[in-house]
């Protein structure tokens, strides 16, 4: 430890600059108004707890709708001719791509699993992608080649479509997928960009496969930066092509990775000072501190990515279309997540009766999201730890509450849990939370479905 803070000092000059270094202070006023939105609405969000219990998900229609109308206008304003395929990975609950479906949007999936509830689902227009596809997964896209797309992640996988394609006589369309980091773990996805050529001209002799697109992925952008700088290397790609390979470019498709707008929100242990503390082996720092990452809202994305495609793109393949495949930015504030208070251990300390296996991950360690007590509304925020259920000392909700005082039976919500968190829940200790579909276009005083889905 002695060695590890001197050779902190020599390199920084001064320990406590080192230690302090952080994130933007969330700003308390916009925190406040977030807060108070969900207590406005409480009474449509607990109305369903008459006739049913805790722990529970809510989705909420009118929120996934608006969220992809106004990603639509977005970019369709900038680039017009866009298509928009919904990543069913960050929720994977059937009626979150239903609702989503009803909007105009195709849906992207990653597994066999995931295209089957596309098909089930009967959606018209789907996107395959991920890395190690199965031969099954494989026979289950040619079976289904009249409503997707295939992004073909390696030269091996190439060549297995193109035979189970050829065994049952059909025709698929492909794209390819360019990896954005060739190092690291994110070099398991796609194929290296100067490896471009080869694969298309190995595409070309496949007879069953019909080449028509590129995709790439950036993932946790808060700014279109990385995006950007993508489509600036693809253009002098694209540029380096055979015409003939050029016309055959019928869209670019640009994944996802859209970070939601108000940013990521983080506890002191989530920030690069709290991190660097507890590698120390020191305190994290105060609990009642909230910091947040800013995100361009969604027209900057769009703004700026369409200047880089219309600068890039075009010029060399003008008649393509740009697909977008946004995940986090749709569903991200579609569900929440309603708990009990079981027991309280003292002024400072509560257990609830749902557990983070609701949300799959500690995620509350370093991400920080709002503990409101529906019981007893107030705009200001206390301490406490806020602990789930389960039997691991992990099992965190939060360190503070927004509320008068906190008792058992109170009713607790955990706003804004849509992304990443359903799709990643465990069968660990405690059944899971059951899932209600909140009523479209229902305010205060309204009731909610009667609907209630099972997790099996």
């Amino acid at each position: 430890m002695t060695a590890t803070l001197f050779s902190i000092r020599s390199q920084s000059g001064d320990i406590r600059s080192f230690l302090n270094q952080n994130n933007p202070l969330m700003p308390e006023e916009e925190l406040q108004a977030f807060v108070k939105q969900f207590f406005r609405e409480k009474s449509r969000y607990t109305a369903c707890l008459d006739q049913h219990r805790t722990p529970l998900y809510l989705i909420d229609p009118d929120v996934l709708k608006k969220k992809s109308r106004l990603f639509q206008e977005a970019f369709g304003k900038e680039l017009g001719n866009v298509s928009f395929y919904y990543a069913v990975k960050s929720n994977n609950h059937p009626d979150v791509a239903r609702i989503l479906l009803q909007t105009g949007v195709g849906l992207d999936v990653s597994s066999g699993m995931e295209l089957e509830m596309a098909v089930s689902l009967n959606a018209p227009d789907v996107v395959f992608s991920g890395p190690g596809k199965t031969d099954e997964e494989l026979k289950l896209a040619v079976e289904e080649a009249d409503r997707l797309v295939v992004l073909i992640d390696s030269f091996s996988e190439l060549s297995r479509l193109q035979k189970i394609a050829a065994s049952q006589k059909k025709m698929v369309r492909i794209g390819v997928r360019l990896s954005t980091n060739p190092t690291g773990l994110w070099r398991k996805f796609g194929i290296l960009v100067e490896e471009l050529p080869q694969f298309l001209q190995k595409a070309c002799d496949c007879r069953n496969l019909r080449f028509q697109g590129l995709q790439f992925h950036s993932s946790w952008n808060l700014t279109p930066d990385a995006q950007v700088d993508f489509l600036e290397s693809l253009g002098r790609i694209i540029a380096q092509l055979p015409q003939q390979i050029q016309r055959q470019i019928q869209f670019v498709d640009i994944g996802g990775g859209f970070w939601p707008p108000q940013g990521e929100w983080l506890q002191e242990a989530g920030t690069q000072a709290g991190i660097r503390r507890m590698a120390l082996g020191l305190h994290p720092g105060k609990n009642k501190k909230h910091y947040r990452l800013p995100a361009l809202p969604i027209e900057e994305f769009a703004r700026h990515i369409s200047l880089a495609v219309k600068k890039h793109i075009f010029p060399h393949a003008p008649l393509c279309r740009i697909c977008c495949e946004p995940g986090r930015w749709l569903c991200n504030d579609a569900m929440h997540i309603l708990l009990s208070v079981v027991d309280k251990k003292g002024e400072d300390l509560v257990i609830t009766d749902g557990g983070t296996n609701a949300v799959g991950w500690e995620r509350f360690e370093t991400d920080y999201f709002p503990v409101l007590n529906f019981s007893r509304p107030a705009l200001t925020e206390k301490n406490c730890h806020i602990l789930g259920s389960l039997c691991t000392p992990h099992d965190i909700w939060g360190y503070n509450y927004w509320g008068e005082d906190i008792q058992p039976g109170d009713i607790l919500m955990i706003p804004t849990q849509g992304a990443y968190t359903y799709s990643l829940r465990q069968n660990f200790i405690k059944p899971l939370p059951e899932v209600f579909v909140l009523e479209e276009g229902a305010r205060v005083g309204s009731s909610i479905t009667k609907q209630l889905f099972s997790n099996q």
